[in-house]
């Protein structure tokens, strides 16, 4: 009852005449106006007319069985020290979910929670058991009163203690361009499905234009009026024609971009000064897709400390200053979730920043969505656009493998708030609206809808199903009455003109044709219709029809099964298949909204159902709808997010089981970073020393092979170290005590024009079957015979190839010295994948009277000798090295499993050897299972490595510099 009676109350109608014209709009707006006749019925408890209620609804909140009571432990507390605190939450969200209000006549604030998944909930909300913020914008407030420095203060104060931080803006028009611009015309759209090619034909974004005015319901009037001028003024304009920009030419949203940059960057900035090390951060929805990875910048959590709970104190530096340091960071734990669906990769593809919004939401521990649906369509955007992978993981989660550590990708959903909805049922206002509309359409079944004014919604595809129905069966004529609710947000507003337009008119048709009694029709303006007149609907409706066509979750229909609860009579739920909700409710019909005539039989069908019936489909979902709002929903993701964090309960990789397996995952956790002082300090004390350094994916970034798109193509970029990478080269092999090896699995030509103008560099081509040693004027290349004749292979083996090249486009063969290569790499990653397992089988059962093998790497499927590896040549190198004086420093950096055997050489090497100052490091590029002892991130950190090594103090000047200033652009080989 407490949280009802803190909602202020709400009357805003909107009146249209009947003629088409948008401009006869009248709007009344009140808050608690005491003479409005419908807040008096809804405050009729404040006078004293239902105490009962009041008192029944406290009982039953007390009524809570032991199972509930055990649900309030905290999923997320860690703290294992004595005396320690639980880490704290912060939620960030766009909207902060309060309702502010302000009294004309005093100008004092008032706020409470509002209707929100994410305010505040007394049903086992965590933030009971540990301190949670929310963060956000203030909405609904007119701009000049928030440009007064004097009002902002007076709502941090009242938000103050509801622990909500508002933020604001000082520039103009910021929010408009990044909300009603970039969010909703660009973003918006797009993770609705609705690709480039749509909102250009159809002028989604052209027409749409920001105003000055405060006013959502005059914007939306003027957009309105503006629609309505253009159709009456036809297609022909006599104006003369005007340049226009392309609605193609996405860099006319530069201006929402960096408005949406901005905002992000404001976000995690105020987030960074609030949070400490194993806090949690909840980012919710698309509007913050940046700061999560702005966030983890600005925090410096680069050295991170996976494990909080063994973290030592004195190790962890909270301050995170702009100077930097060298101590371990403590990581925050983030959640982002998405309440809205997730576009297919290809129209993802189709955002000129789509990559930076998938980086962004990838620096979260945990991405949450309503619908596997829409993770699936995420996992596949960020195998397609990022090249990344994805696995199951222990206990149903999925894990994609990115910065060195796993995101989890969950799918949880929430229901509704049984208390606030059990203590409104039996409000007076509720029951006086239901009996209302029950009287108004006496004899007639209630089919009922409450849709926001857009086209993705739906309404006017559920108005023509709904004109069969009454054309295809002549019965229902005076049985049944659609009750349709439309509401008018204003985000999107000529959309929602254009589709008020049609909506009406095909109202006005369907009226014409079968009478005024078979639709009531109504528009409201806002994004939500209040609860009490929503709860008066359902409790009179027979049929809820919810048939957007792409929808995320919406509460709405689970709203209606909780209000049919028994003792009522069940009613029936049409859903989308296009809804998130339709996976939720398993008692609904699921219904094509294209497909009329599916829409026409269901809604017959629901109408004519036995009571059994009607009752086992109730039956299906009352328990779930029953027992689980927003606050056990909080709680189950982020136990989801201590799952992620908690190295103690960590999920892994779903393996065999097998021992190998087992030692593999205990390998990768174990795996430490490179400690790069301690590298340095091992080098320059050394004085004989070897390095090995493997070319693709270590010496030069190579783009994954699962990436769809690939902009790094051989023979357009020539795959060539940076100019920084070969000048540390270049210094490193100059030094009398280095002898450098560059190992590839390339072809000799390719890695003499990447690498050959380093003197003094040793190559190693096509995984050292060719090698040509350091030192001389000119190269000498060597080559082992693995006693395979090559002629002969290729014999048999081309025909085979050149048929599956012909097939796969993007496709090429590699020959070299001792391999036969068939790239796939360029192609659609999913086609070529399966090419490549086919053509293994068939080279398979032609080659098995050769000596080789085959080996798949980086898009590549190579024939090799069975005898051959990077292993060999590392060890021959060794040990003509070692003849010549003792080597005491050996570092081998490799990205892939064809290095392991390089790292096993070094390790043999290293156990046999009698030097006692003598130092081996094997890294690997990223963190996975390996026999490397040590691990860099990227590409870009061995290059690190390698400047650093040798020790040119121009070269730390020029990295330090590298921004096109002129110590940048200088030139070290002249």
């Amino acid at each position: 009852w407490e949280g009802v009676s803190a909602l202020p109350y709400r009357t805003r109608s909107l009146a249209y005449s009947d003629k088409d014209d948008v401009q006869d709009i009248e709007v009344v707006d009140h808050w608690n106006v005491s003479a409005d006749p419908s807040f008096q019925a809804y405050w009729s408890l404040e006078e004293g007319e239902n105490d009962n209620i009041k008192g029944a609804t406290i009982t039953g909140k007390q009524s809570t069985t032991a199972d509930e009571a055990n649900e309030d432990d905290d999923p997320m507390d860690n703290s294992e020290r004595e005396g320690s605190e639980p880490e704290s939450m912060y939620i960030a969200c766009y909207h902060l979910p309060v309702i502010l209000t302000r009294d004309l006549e005093t100008s004092s604030w008032t706020a409470c929670w509002s209707e929100s998944l994410i305010a505040k909930s007394e049903m086992h909300g965590v933030s009971s058991t540990r301190k949670t913020t929310w963060l956000g914008t203030v909405s609904n407030i007119p701009v000049q009163t928030l440009r007064d420095p004097k009002e902002r203060e007076a709502i941090r104060k009242v938000l103050e203690p509801m622990d909500c931080i508002p933020i604001f803006f000082e520039e103009e028009h910021l929010l408009d361009l990044m909300y009603l611009g970039f969010c909703k015309q660009v973003l918006w759209p797009s993770f609705h499905n609705v690709d480039l090619l749509e909102l250009a034909t159809n002028g989604w974004g052209q027409r749409q234009k920001s105003t000055s005015t405060s006013d959502h319901v005059e914007a939306c009037r003027l957009a309105a009026a503006e629609a309505h001028a253009r159709k009456r003024s036809g297609s022909v304009s006599q104006e003369p024609i005007k340049q226009v920009q392309s609605d193609w030419d996405q860099s006319r949203l530069d201006s929402w971009w960096q408005a949406y940059i901005k905002v992000n960057q404001t976000f995690s900035q105020v987030l960074a000064q609030l949070v400490s090390g194993g806090d949690a951060v909840w980012v919710h929805d698309y509007h913050l897709a940046l700061l999560p990875r702005m966030l983890r910048e600005i925090r410096k959590e680069t050295d991170v400390v996976t494990d909080a709970k063994k973290a030592p104190l004195s190790s962890i530096d909270e301050s995170a200053t702009e100077e930097g340091t060298k101590d371990l960071v403590r990581p925050v734990r983030m959640v982002f979730f998405i309440h809205v669906p997730f576009p297919t990769s290809q129209v993802f593809r189709e955002l000129e920043h789509g990559e930076a919004l998938l980086e962004g939401m990838l620096h979260a521990d945990v991405v949450g969505f309503h619908a596997f649906d829409h993770a699936r369509h995420f996992l596949n955007a960020a195998k397609r656009i990022l090249g990344l992978t994805y696995e199951s993981l222990a206990g149903g989660l999925i894990g994609v493998r990115h910065r060195g550590t796993k995101i989890l990708v969950t799918v949880s959903n929430v229901s509704v708030e049984t208390d606030i909805i059990d203590a409104l049922l039996v409000f007076p206002s509720v029951e006086e609206e239901s009996a209302f509309l029950k009287k108004k359409h006496e004899g007639r079944s209630i089919i009922a809808a409450i849709d926001v004014a857009q086209r993705l919604s739906g309404v006017s595809l559920k108005l023509l199903a709904f004109e069969r129905l009454l054309t295809d069966y002549p019965v229902w004529h005076s049985q049944i009455v659609l009750l349709q609710r439309c509401l008018i947000p204003a985000t999107r507003r000529v959309d929602e003109a254009d589709t008020l337009r049609e909506v009406r008119s095909l109202v006005q048709r369907i009226q014409t044709r079968f009478g005024h009694n078979v639709i009531d029709y109504e528009e409201q303006v806002g994004s939500v219709l209040p609860i009490d007149q929503r709860l008066a609907i359902w409790t009179a409706a027979h049929v809820v029809m919810h048939t957007p066509i792409r929808e995320g979750l919406n509460l709405f229909p689970l709203e209606y099964v909780y209000a049919r609860k028994e003792p009522a009579t069940p009613g029936i739920v049409i859903a989308s298949e296009f809804s998130a909700v339709s996976a939720i409710l398993n008692g609904a019909l699921r219904v094509n909204p294209f497909d009329i005539k599916m829409c026409v039989t269901s809604m017959d069908y629901a109408l004519s159902m036995s009571s059994g019936e009607r009752d086992a489909r109730r039956g299906r979902d009352i328990d779930f709808v029953s027992t689980s709002p927003s606050g056990l929903w909080t709680r189950n993701v982020l136990r989801d997010l201590n799952d992620a964090t908690d190295q103690s309960t960590r999920t892994e990789a779903v393996g065999d089981g097998s021992p190998d397996s087992i030692l593999a995952r205990e390998i990768e956790l174990g795996l430490e970073k490179l400690d790069l002082p301690s590298l340095e300090h091992a080098y320059n004390t050394s004085k004989k020393r070897v390095i090995f350094i493997d070319f693709n994916g270590t010496l030069v970034v190579k783009e994954p092979a699962g990436k769809y798109l690939k902009r790094e193509i051989l023979g357009t970029s020539g795959f060539k170290p940076s100019q920084l990478t070969t000048l540390a080269l270049t210094r490193l092999c100059a030094d009398p005590k280095n002898t450098v090896y560059v190992v590839s699995g390339d072809s000799q030509q390719n890695l003499e024009m990447a690498v050959g103008n380093v003197p003094g560099l040793g190559l190693a081509a096509s995984n050292g079957a060719c090698f040509a040693n350091p030192g001389g004027a000119e190269r000498v290349w060597e080559y082992l015979d693995f006693g395979v004749d090559w002629n002969a292979v290729k014999i048999v083996a081309m025909p085979i190839i050149s048929k599956f090249t012909a097939r796969t486009n993007g496709s090429f063969v590699k020959l070299t010295h001792s391999s036969i290569g068939w790239s796939y790499y360029s192609c659609d990653p999913e086609w070529g994948s399966l090419q490549a397992s086919h053509l293994v089988t068939e080279l398979g059962e032609a080659l098995r009277s050769f000596d080789v093998r085959f080996v798949a790497l980086k898009g590549i499927l190579e024939v090799v000798p069975k005898k051959l590896h990077k292993g060999h040549i590392v060890k021959q190198m060794l040990e003509e090295e070692q003849k010549k004086s003792a080597v005491d420093f050996v570092l081998c950096i490799g990205d892939d499993i064809s290095d392991e055997k390089m790292f096993s050489s070094v390790i043999n090497f290293a156990s046999d050897s009698d030097e006692r100052n003598s130092y081996a490091f094997n890294v690997a590029v990223g963190k996975k299972p390996t026999k490397a002892s040590f691990f860099v991130e990227d590409a870009s950190e061995v290059g690190n490595v390698l400047v650093a090594l040798s020790g040119d103090v121009r070269l730390f000047e020029r990295q330090a510099s590298y921004d096109g200033s002129r110590a940048s652009q200088e030139d070290f080989f002249s």
